[in-house]
C-alpha cells in the first residue's frame, strides 16, 4: 500500500532530519506520562527495603483509581488513539503517551534511511547491565515499519531475522537505524539495526512486511 505524501512525509518530498515520530511536547498528559517511567524506572532502582513501599503502593492505587474513573470505554478510547491518518501517540516504542516507550524519536535522512538516538535504563534490562533482546526486536521492528512509511510504502510484519552480534549496553546512547531494501508486489524488503556510539553493531534485522494492514477504528 502507498502511503498518502500529504499525510505522511516521505523521503521524496520532505526534507533531511524530518521527524517521523511523535516527540514528547509539553502537555499535561505527556508530562504525566513521564513520571510515570520515572516511577517505573524508580521501584527498580530503590532499596527493596524501603520502608516507605507500603505507602507508595497506596498511593500509586489512589492515581490509578482516578485515572481509571476518567478512563472511556476501550472501543472509544481505540477510535479516539486511531484518530485520523498521521502520526500515533500510544505505540509502546515512540509513543511519547505510553509509559512503555523511551519513547525513540526517529528521523528520516535524505538516502532512504531512519534514525534515531535512545539510551534505555532498568525497565528494559535482560542480561545483567544490557538490553533484553525481545526489546532490541521490539524497537526493530517498529524502526523498520516507519522506514517503510518514508520510503511511501506501509504494510505488516510477515518475518524478522534478528542477529545478535554482541550485548546491548543500557544507559549508553544507542543508534537504530533502518532502510527500506527493496519490492516485490506486494513484499517490502527492509534492514535495520542497533549500535553503539562508536558505531560497533549490536543487533542487526532482516525483514519482510508484507503489503497489508489492520484498518483503523471509525
Amino acid at each position: 500500500m502507498r502511503v498518502d505524501p500529504d499525510v505522511h512525509p516521505t523521503v521524496g518530498n520532505a526534507a533531511d532530519g524530518t521527524t517521523l515520530t511523535s516527540a514528547p511536547q509539553d502537555t499535561a498528559v505527556d508530562h504525566a506520562t513521564a513520571a510515570a517511567r520515572r516511577v517505573v524506572d524508580a521501584l527498580l532502582r530503590t532499596d527493596r527495603s524501603n520502608a516507605n513501599l507500603q505507602r507508595v503502593a497506596e498511593e500509586l492505587n489512589n492515581i490509578a483509581e482516578h485515572l481509571e474513573e476518567h478512563a472511556p470505554e476501550v472501543a472509544e478510547r481505540l477510535v479516539d488513539m486511531w484518530h485520523g491518518e498521521g502520526v500515533t501517540r500510544h505505540d509502546p516504542v515512540t509513543g511519547p503517551e505510553n509509559a512503555l516507550a523511551p519513547p525513540l524519536v526517529l528521523s528520516g535522512r535524505d538516502d532512504g534511511s531512519v534514525e534515531g538516538v535512545v539510551s534505555l535504563n532498568f525497565p528494559y534490562q535482560g542480561p545483567p547491565g544490557h538490553v533484553h533482546g525481545g526489546v532490541s526486536a521490539l524497537l526493530l521492528d517498529h524502526t523498520l515499519g516507519v522506514a517503510n512509511a518514508w520510503a511511501g510504502r506501509s504494510g505488516a510484519t510477515a518475518q524478522l531475522n534478528v542477529r545478535y552480534h554482541r550485548p546491548t549496553p543500557l544507559f549508553e546512547p544507542l543508534t537504530i537505524s533502518g532502510r527500506l531494501l527493496a519490492q516485490d508486489g506486494r513484499k517490502i524488503n527492509t534492514v535495520g539495526d542497533i549500535r553503539t556510539a562508536d558505531g560497533t553493531v549490536c543487533v542487526s534485522v532482516e525483514a519482510l512486511f508484507v503489503d497489508k494492514t489492520v484498518p483503523r477504528p471509525r
